[in-house]
C-alpha cells in the first residue's frame, strides 16, 4: 500500500471516529455515567479512599475471587484409567488418549479390544 493510499485510509477512520465521539459526547447516557464518576472520585477524594477501598466496601468477597486459581487450572481431573494387556500382562495407567504405550496397543490390536482391556477406572 502507498504512503498516499495509508494516509487517506487513516484520514477516513478518523472522520469516523470523530463522528462516533460527537455521537457519543450527545448521549445522555454518557452524561449521566461521567456524572456519577465525578461523583465518585470527589467523594473518594474527600475521605481519601482508593478504588480498591471502595471495592472491598461494597463487595468484601472481591478479594477472594482475584486471589483464586485462574478458571484453566480448576477444570476437574482426568479420571484414571487402567489398562492390562492379556497376550503380555503389562499394565498402562494414563490419564489421557496419547499415552505411547497405549497408543501402540491401538495400533496394534485396534481401539475396540485395547477398551476392552480396561480394568478399572478411579479419580
Amino acid at each position: 500500500m502507498s504512503l498516499l493510499n495509508e494516509y487517506i485510509q487513516k484520514e477516513q477512520q478518523l472522520k469516523q471516529l470523530q463522528e462516533d465521539l460527537q455521537r457519543l459526547e450527545g448521549d445522555q447516557r454518557l452524561k449521566s455515567e461521567l456524572e456519577f464518576k465525578a461523583k465518585l472520585e470527589a467523594l473518594m477524594n474527600e475521605f481519601g479512599k482508593r478504588p480498591s477501598d471502595v471495592i472491598a466496601l461494597l463487595d468484601p468477597t472481591s478479594d477472594q475471587r482475584s486471589s483464586k486459581a485462574p478458571a484453566a487450572s480448576t477444570r476437574r481431573k482426568r479420571r484414571l484409567k487402567i489398562y492390562k494387556n492379556p497376550h503380555t500382562g503389562d499394565v498402562i495407567e494414563t490419564r489421557g488418549g496419547n499415552h505411547k504405550g497405549l497408543r501402540s496397543w491401538k495400533d496394534e490390536h485396534g481401539d475396540e479390544a485395547v477398551e476392552s482391556w480396561l480394568v478399572r477406572m478411579e479419580d
